[in-house]
Formats: C-alpha cells, structure tokens, sequence
C-alpha cells in the first residue's frame, strides 16, 4: 500500500512538472528563447531589391523565409498607422512636406515605387510604378502569423499617440501574445511608455554610437543613452535589460569599429540580444556573426541567408 501510494504520488508530481514547463513554453517565450540565436532581419523588406517599406519588399523577404520583416511606423494625420521611414515623403515618393499632415486618403494617393527604378536600375521593375503606401494593418492582414515583425516607432515626438495606436493594432491581431513582434526605438521614453501599455511587448532599444563633438576620439551614443562603447558596463546594459530584450547597435561609423567581440558578450551576459543594421557586404556579415552577434539588419536578406545556412 506505502508503495502503491509513493508511486501515485510520484506520477502526480511528474504530471505537475510537465504541466508547468508546457504553460511555460508559450508562443512567447519560445519567441524570447529564439531571440539567442541568431536572427536575419529584413531591413523594410527586401529594400535592396524593391522599393523599401512597400508590400513588393516585404513578399520577397517573405519568401526568403528571413526571421524578421523590418519596418518603420507613423501616423497619419486622422491616426492611422502606416509604414514608411522618412519623416518627409520626398525621398520615397512624389509627395512633399511632413507625412503627419496628411490623412490616410492623401498618402495612399501618393506612388511610393517609381523611385526606386533610378535608385536601383539593375532590380527596375515597371509593376513597382504606382505603389501605394501601406498601413500596419495591411501588413497583418496580408501575412498574418506566418512571420514575425520588427517595428521602429519613428520619430515619437513628431507622431504624437503613435505608442498607443501601435499597440492597440498589435493587441487586436494578436502579435504580443503569439511572439509575432518585436519593437524597436531610439527613443528610450517612447519604449517605456510602450512598456506601460503593455508589460509583455518585447522591446528593443536601438543605439548610435559615434565620435564626440568635444572630442573625436572619444565615442558617444547620440541619445546619450548609454556611455561609449569604450566606458559601458554592466550597470549600463542593466538598465537597459529592464525594459528591453535587446540592443540594435551600429557596428561601424565611416568605416571605424565603434563595437568589438567584449562589447557583444557583456550585453548578453546581461541578458541582451544584440542585433547590429545595416548590413548588406558579405565580408561585414561574416565578420560580425564570428563576433557573436545574434542577428543582422540587411537590405540584402538573401546574401545573409547565403551564409546561415
């Protein structure tokens, strides 16, 4: 009978166990423990090969079978969140001025393709012509929960409410929840007002480093967010991990190190990813991996495919 009863209590342990690591082992944490290896961004889509931010990027990124679609979030003028990076519409369209002063209707009237053929001339297509600009939204509907999303929200202090409508939009399709998402910023008031709406949105803070005003030799972060590479420690990236999964890091500034091996390996032992942009030479790829970074920003997405697999 003690036998019979020791047993029963054993299976009920082991059953116990197994419970807790399987509601361990959400859509979530699996994303958090993928975030260790490494990670091919798709930086605004395949950008390299078709006009960056638009759907035609993000397909072919899409089909590349990358980690991560990249893009840039904003707000229209009547709130609605759209995808495009510049703060001003000339670069990547034939419109002008400020995108915040437009309403959604008004920017979807805009071609946000033609300009990439003079751009790119080796990757022109005519089907780029006309393309509309695409909102978030359209973006989860087209590809659902069969890739995961990397998204910057873009100049906070000129999109105003942007936190709230971005996460409102991620909650209603489910992304949070299902490890679909990960968002970035410069802005380090922008993540933790992000953090606030919602506590279980992984974050990662993005970061600049490059030479001091004051003094060329010396490196800053732009934000003045961290110290230098040079100065930081483990306080520094502590901070950080509080709020944040990961770093997003400049490797290079006009063709100098600004980040080394050290550098990487402190920020993970404190528990941060560190994904460097922008990478697009195959050269500059190899040699970050061999430093340990755990995932890349690129243009090219199918160069750096090439080399993880």
């Amino acid at each position: 009978m003690l036998r019979y009863s020791l047993l029963t209590t054993l299976t009920l342990l082991a059953a116990t166990s197994t419970t807790a690591v399987a509601a361990s082992d959400t859509p979530l944490t699996q994303q958090l423990n993928d975030l260790k290896n490494f990670q091919v961004i798709a930086h605004r889509g395949a950008s390299g090969h078709a006009p960056e931010s638009t759907l035609a990027a993000y397909e072919l990124a899409h089909e590349w079978g990358v980690d991560y679609l990249e893009l840039d979030a904003q707000l229209s003028a009547d709130g609605e969140v759209v995808i495009f990076h510049d703060g001003t519409l000339e670069r990547t369209s034939d419109g002008e001025g400020h995108i915040h002063d437009y309403t959604l209707a008004e920017l979807k009237a805009l071609d946000t393709g033609s300009w990439f053929h003079e751009a790119n001339p080796e990757y022109a297509d005519t089907d780029f012509s006309g393309t509309q600009i695409l909102t978030l939204n359209e973006l989860f509907d087209h590809f659902g929960q069969t890739t995961r999303y990397y998204i910057e929200t873009k100049s906070p202090d000129l999109n105003p409410g942007l936190e709230e409508a971005l996460v409102e939009r991620l909650e209603a399709y489910d992304m949070i929840n299902e490890g679909r998402v990960l968002v970035q910023s410069f802005d380090q008031q922008s993540l933790l007002k992000l953090q606030a709406l919602n506590p279980n949105l992984p974050l990662i803070q993005l970061l600049w480093y490059s030479p001091s005003e004051q003094n060329s030799e010396q490196l800053v972060e732009w934000q003045n967010t961290t110290p230098g590479p040079s100065e930081i420690n483990d306080a520094d990236f502590q901070a950080i991990a509080e709020y944040a999964a990961g770093i997003g890091t400049n490797a290079i500034y006009q063709g100098n190190e600004v980040i080394d091996a050290a550098f990487i390996r402190q920020a993970q032992a404190n528990g941060l990813s560190v994904h460097v942009y922008t990478i697009n030479e195959p050269d500059e790829m190899q040699r970050l991996m061999a430093l340990g970074a755990n995932g890349l920003f690129t243009d090219y997405p199918d160069r750096l495919l090439e080399l993880v697999e």
